[in-house]
C-alpha cells in the first residue's frame, strides 16, 4: 500500500481544483496513480477539469498583425519568466519584431525561425534583456480567394488573441462580414472555445466527459434542493456527437407520449413537439456549449449559438457566411509555473 503524502494530496487539488479530502480519498482508492485519482474524482463529477491548472501560466505577450485588406492575419505567443520582464520596451519590441517577421516570412514551425537569420536576432535580444525567453507558438491564416472574411482581436491586457476566417459566398458578403467577425474574436477572448465544432471532438474524449459531467450537475442540483432553488435538468448526454437520429426519434416518441398522457390534443401537438426537442437538445450539448466556438451561446445575443450569430450577419449583407476558421493564443495557457518558495530562497542567499 503506497503511503498518501501531503504533497501528493496538494499536487491532486492543484490538478483537479476538488476538495482536499475527496483527494486524498482518491489516491487512497487508487493506491497512490494520480492518473488514476483524477479519473476517479472526474467520474463522480467531482475534478473540475483541471481548470486551475490552466489558469496557472507563465508570463508573457501575445502578438497580431492582419493584412490591411484582411487577406491575412498571424498571431505570436512568446514567454518570458516574469511580469516585469513583460513590462519592459525590449521585450515588447521582441514581439512586435518576431510577428512581423513570422507574418511576412511564414516560417514552418519555431525551429525553422531559429535556423534563419532572425533567430539570431532573437537570441541577442534574449542575452540583452537578461531572462529566460521562448517563443512558444504561432500561428498564420490566409484567405484562399477574396470571398474569405478574416479578422481578429487582442485583449487590452496583451495576453490573449483571436484569428477567425469565414467563407462567404462572395467578396461584397466579405467585406461586410469583418466587423462581425472581430465582435465573434472577442467572444472567443472571454469564452474560451477550445475547437470549431462538436464534430471534432474525438469520440472517446466525449464518452469520458459525459459521466463527470452528469454527476457534476447531479451535485449542484443537491445543494439546489437543499437552498430550496429550482434544479437543473439532468441531461443523458453532453453533445451533438451523441445524439443520433435514432436517439432524437427516440427523444421525440417520449414527448409525444408525455403530451398524450397529459391530455393535448394531438392536433396541436406540431406546435409542441419543435419546442420541446429543442430544450431536449440544449440540455443534452452542455459539453459543445463549453468547447466549440460555433456551438457556443453568441455572448452579445444570447437566443443565437455562434454560428446563427454569424449566419444572420450575412443574411443581412445579402449573402452567406460560415467560420471555417479560428486560433486563441493565451499566455500561459496550460503552463505549470513553478511555485517558489521565497522564505527558503531567502534563507539559502544569507546562509
Amino acid at each position: 500500500m503506497v503511503e498518501i503524502t501531503a504533497a501528493m494530496v496538494k499536487d491532486l487539488r492543484a490538478s483537479t481544483d476538488a476538495p482536499m479530502m475527496d483527494c486524498k480519498k482518491a489516491l487512497v482508492e487508487s493506491d497512490g496513480d494520480m492518473e488514476k485519482a483524477t479519473a476517479w474524482l472526474k467520474e463522480r463529477g467531482i475534478a473540475q477539469s483541471a481548470k486551475k491548472a490552466d489558469r496557472v501560466a507563465a508570463e508573457g505577450l501575445v502578438g497580431l498583425k492582419i493584412a490591411d485588406d484582411f487577406s491575412k492575419a498571424t498571431v505570436v505567443e512568446i514567454n518570458s519568466e516574469t511580469d516585469f520582464v513583460a513590462k519592459n520596451e525590449g521585450f515588447q519590441n521582441l514581439v512586435l519584431r518576431t510577428t512581423e517577421e513570422i507574418y511576412e516570412t511564414s516560417p514552418a514551425d519555431v525551429e525553422s525561425l531559429k535556423a534563419t537569420s532572425f533567430g539570431s536576432y532573437f537570441t541577442e535580444s534574449v542575452a540583452k534583456i537578461g531572462e529566460k525567453i521562448e517563443l512558444r507558438r504561432f500561428k498564420t491564416i490566409k484567405a484562399e480567394d477574396e470571398t474569405v472574411a478574416i479578422n481578429g482581436y487582442v485583449h487590452s491586457n496583451n495576453r490573449i488573441a483571436v484569428i477567425v476566417a469565414a467563407k462567404c459566398d462572395s467578396k461584397k458578403t466579405a467585406d461586410a462580414l469583418r466587423p462581425m467577425l472581430k465582435n465573434v474574436a472577442m467572444h472567443a477572448s472571454a469564452m474560451k472555445p477550445k475547437t470549431l465544432s462538436y464534430r471534432d471532438f474525438d469520440a472517446a474524449f466525449v464518452e469520458s466527459e459525459t459521466i463527470g459531467r452528469i454527476e457534476a450537475i447531479k451535485k449542484e442540483n443537491e445543494e439546489l434542493a437543499r437552498l430550496k432553488k429550482p434544479l437543473k435538468n439532468v441531461p443523458q448526454y453532453i453533445s451533438m456527437a451523441q445524439l443520433t437520429d435514432a436517439v432524437l426519434a427516440q427523444a421525440e416518441a417520449e414527448i409525444k407520449e408525455a403530451l398524450k398522457a397529459q391530455g393535448k390534443p394531438e392536433a396541436i401537438w406540431d406546435k409542441i413537439v419543435p419546442g420541446s426537442l429543442a430544450r431536449f437538445i440544449d440540455d443534452n450539448t452542455t459539453l459543445d456549449k463549453e468547447l466549440a466556438l460555433l456551438d457556443q451561446t453568441y455572448v452579445l445575443n444570447d437566443k443565437l449559438t455562434v454560428a446563427k450569430a454569424v449566419e444572420e450577419a450575412a443574411k443581412e449583407a445579402g449573402g452567406t457566411a460560415e467560420i471555417i476558421d479560428f486560433v486563441r493564443l493565451e499566455v500561459g495557457e496550460g503552463i505549470e509555473k513553478k511555485a517558489d518558495d521565497f522564505a527558503a530562497e531567502v534563507a539559502a542567499q544569507m546562509s
